[in-house]
């Protein structure tokens, strides 16, 4: 059994860390991993693949910044070439982003296999992502639900019931895997001064934040006046450094703000851990405070995770001032304690992707009913 696993953005080789652990556990599988090159990471380096255990990747399109439309352009050409070299019994791809979408539409167009890993996913709005995440679903095969809301959002927009497996998140599974190693490998909160549940950590990085001058001076005028009765630590994203440089504030918040460079995985999730409240605009921290117990504000005015925000363990709060901001975290540090609930599954959501990716391919392969098409001439 053969599947390539397209990936092309660092949270997505997280995920794509643990079912690939997963797979090698059941055997017998070849595994082959392409990287659209969607985003360059300098924290995705050798010591990066090896903290995860993370095959060697076979195939780098080296794609790079540019466009939604260009870039997934230059994705769908390199995907077709590599999926009608290697004809795979399952192409396998993750999350929202423009990788995903080229591989779900390369692979479509070719009648292979194709399985979405966090199928059933809305934040229902007409971003990049979210139309990615709808696409995907839309030609995919196979939907692996990470929680039962997105199982509901997939049949009321009439998926195939058989098509869809409630499996929990594979985010989830890399949490339990890899905290107690960074526990152990990690000294960042002794390098930073930080003492355990004495910090505020935020992350900024989606453009409608970072892109939007409002939001953005909104938001880190809020982190300002928090830091002066709490640290907050804020690992800069490149976008928002690149703003805020624009706008000659950055050393203005530099004073107030512990501003670090990006950290690699495993000191992100122990930043994640031992911090007493975080805020952020991402989809994939978001889980991770409500993994770890830690209270959570959320710096959007949606979210795709919206059963975080029904039960509690989140709050979303729009940027539009620094009082707004201001008050969200100042509330949220008084008086926010995160349900104890079970939304994610057990932490063998991986697992269950790998059993079903098998049985599945085995039942194809008796009825004779996969076809991997030539290419067309």
């Amino acid at each position: 059994m053969k599947i390539v696993i397209i990936v092309g953005a660092r949270p997505q080789f997280v995920k794509a860390a643990v079912v690939s652990r997963a797979l090698k556990a059941v055997g017998g599988i070849q595994q082959i991993f392409l990287h659209t090159g969607q985003h360059y990471d300098s924290f995705m380096s050798d010591v990066f693949f090896e903290e995860l255990d993370i095959p060697a990747i076979d195939y780098n399109l080296r794609v790079g910044s540019g466009s939604h439309a260009a870039q997934t352009g230059r994705m769908l050409e390199g995907i077709e070439s590599i999926l009608l070299e290697t004809r795979p019994d399952w192409v396998l791809v993750f999350g929202d982003t423009n990788s995903t979408l080229a591989g779900a539409l390369a692979t479509a167009k070719l009648q292979l296999p194709l399985a979405h890993v966090e199928a059933g996913l809305r934040s229902y709005t007409k971003h990049p992502e979210e139309v990615n995440r709808v696409c995907t679903d839309r030609l995919s095969d196979l939907l692996f639900a990470p929680t039962a809301q997105a199982v509901e959002n997939l049949e009321a927009e009439g998926i195939c019931k058989s098509k869809i497996r409630l499996v929990g998140d594979v985010m989830y599974d890399a949490a339990l895997h890899f905290a107690a190693k960074a526990e152990r490998h990690c000294g960042l909160l002794k390098r930073l001064g930080l003492t355990s549940k004495q910090y505020v950590l935020a992350t900024v990085h989606r453009a409608q934040n970072t892109d939007d001058p409002t939001a953005l001076h909104a938001i880190f005028d809020g982190f300002r006046a928090i830091a002066e009765e709490v640290p907050v630590i804020l690992p800069l994203h490149p976008r928002a450094r690149k703003m805020l440089m624009q706008s000659k504030s950055l050393d203005v918040y530099s004073h107030h703000i512990r501003l670090i460079e990006p950290v690699g995985y495993l000191e992100m999730i122990l930043l994640e851990k031992h911090a007493r409240l975080i805020a952020t605009d991402s989809g994939g921290v978001q889980r991770e405070a409500f993994f770890f117990n830690v209270p959570c504000v959320t710096l959007r005015t949606e979210t795709e995770w919206t059963e975080l925000v029904v039960a509690g363990a989140s709050r979303l709060i729009s940027p539009t001032s620094a009082a707004c901001v201001e008050s969200a975290l100042r509330d949220a540090l008084q008086s926010f304690e995160v349900p104890l609930l079970r939304l994610y599954g057990d932490g063998s959501s991986a697992r269950s992707i790998a059993d079903a990716l098998v049985t599945l391919s085995l039942d194809a392969q008796n009825s004779g009913s996969v076809e991997v098409p030539q290419e067309v001439g």
